[in-house]
């Protein structure tokens, strides 16, 4: 099997959503550019990582060129996307790793989401078949200006916030109906 790669070059669109109700969510990266549509699964802490990580490499990108690139400090305001994922949304893959770098040349970060049956780096038997042209499975490749990039981030944090409350006692999340917490010794809060 060929490599699958859904490239998405300076997209109209790129965010993180969820679908369902907070305790039973699921998360999504989806990519709009045209009519093309692309949503992948993955979990809430790959989100949140994700976010973070851009964040840091942007800041270091700042930090190491003096800020001379073409990098926003923070998100702007009239960068905000509070719109719904676009339906139907489709799955089509579900997220195993993902990279990150910065391109110098065009001053642009690049995500790639791999699919979890992509084999990872360690897994390769030569290291020849990480190139293109003899990997296999499915990326999702996107290619974000600086701005568009922390416009991500800044989404995506502000949506792995919006489940549900933290517990007071124990940190952990609390359902409308509360939960057993451990820190009360078992008793519903």
């Amino acid at each position: 099997m060929v490599r699958q790669v859904l490239e998405f070059d300076l997209p109209d669109r790129f965010v993180a959503g969820t679908v369902g109700q907070p305790g039973s969510r699921a998360f999504f990266l989806q990519a709009r550019q045209g009519t093309r549509l692309t949503s992948v699964a993955l979990e809430k802490a790959q989100v949140s990582v994700l976010a973070e990580r851009i964040d840091e490499l942007l800041d270091e990108v700042l930090r190491r060129t003096g800020g001379t690139a073409g990098v926003p400090a923070l998100a702007t305001a009239d960068s905000d996307d509070d719109a719904p994922l676009q339906t139907p949304v489709e799955e089509e893959f579900r997220v195993g790793t993902m990279s990150l770098a910065w391109d110098g040349d065009t001053e642009r970060i690049v995500v790639e989401c791999f699919a979890d049956d992509t084999p990872a780096a360690d897994e390769l038997d030569d290291l020849d078949e990480l190139d293109d042209e003899h990997a296999t499975g499915t990326v999702l490749r996107v290619s974000l200006t600086g701005a568009a990039a922390r416009a991500f981030a800044k989404r995506a944090i502000a949506v792995v916030a919006a489940g549900r409350p933290p517990c007071p006692f124990c940190s952990g999340p609390l359902d409308p109906e509360g939960h057993i917490c451990p820190r009360a010794n078992g008793y519903r809060r």
